[in-house]
């Protein structure tokens, strides 16, 4: 999944998509343990989106709070 498409996810869908990922990768995990998984490049794709999804998360949650900062600091 590319960053773009990611920012222009909101906040719930990607707190949902964040939880199917981590659901996805025992998945993944499991069919590499059990030596059905061709591809071991899918968990490192999965970490990796992951911790992205994560990051613009963070990202967003920041840029709201300073919204709120800035907003509080013009109507003191």
């Amino acid at each position: 999944m590319k960053a773009h498409e990611v920012r222009e996810m909101k906040e719930n869908e990607l707190i949902k998509r964040i939880a199917e990922e981590e659901k996805n990768i025992i998945d993944l995990r499991f069919a590499h343990q059990l030596k059905q998984l061709t591809n071991t490049a899918k968990l490192k794709m999965a970490k990796s989106d992951i911790a992205r999804m994560k990051t613009i998360l963070k990202e967003k949650r920041s840029a709201e709070s300073v919204s709120a900062d800035a907003n509080e600091g013009v109507t003191a």
